[in-house]
């Protein structure tokens, strides 16, 4: 039986402009430096987050972390890719992989160093805002579902544990 969240959601993903192709044919490179197609997060519901070390909203890594923790277990994965394109990441990889996981206890999937904006931008940030327009800042979200829909674009303002993310997030979650 849908509740009348999952119906309007229904509909906003019918909705919402979807850009070409697929999220899952795309490639990315993880914090450790192994490529990897994001096929093999087919089947849980996502939220992409483009991320920064000095900004902020950096303390929204406790939020995703917290989500994460909540959430896991009914298939649900943070994706977070370091971004220094608005000047505010740390220099390496590893520096941000050690000061995530020191000061927020990360254990969210980390890919390496990524464009999302500009003529470097990445496939992914490509194919994510084919529809929504360009990212204006770090920890702006993409709610994606079980099929690879995008869902929402949350920007970096929205916390990730605002309800009106939450809602959303627990509504995909309830679809198989």
């Amino acid at each position: 039986m849908l509740t009348g969240c999952q119906t309007k959601l229904e509909t906003e993903v019918n909705s919402y402009p979807q850009p070409e192709g697929s999220v899952y044919d795309i490639n990315v490179v993880t914090a450790d430096r192994h490529e990897v197609k994001l096929e093999q997060y087919k089947g849980d519901v996502l939220l992409i987050v483009n991320v920064a070390s000095k900004c902020g909203y950096t303390s929204q890594y406790d939020d995703l972390q917290k989500l994460y923790d909540k959430y896991q277990k009914h298939g649900f994965t943070v994706l977070a890719f370091p971004s220094d394109d608005f000047n505010q990441e740390l220099g390496s990889i590893e520096e941000v992989v050690d000061f995530c996981t020191l000061n927020y206890g990360v254990t969210f999937p980390l890919f390496d160093l990524t464009h999302v904006k500009g003529e470097q931008k990445h496939p992914l940030y490509q194919w994510l805002t084919a529809t929504t327009g360009e990212i204006k800042w770090n920890f702006e979200k993409f709610l994606i579902s079980r099929d690879g829909q995008i869902i929402n674009h949350f920007p970096s303002s929205i916390n990730p544990r605002e309800p009106e993310v939450v809602q959303q997030l627990e509504s995909l979650l309830k679809q198989k």
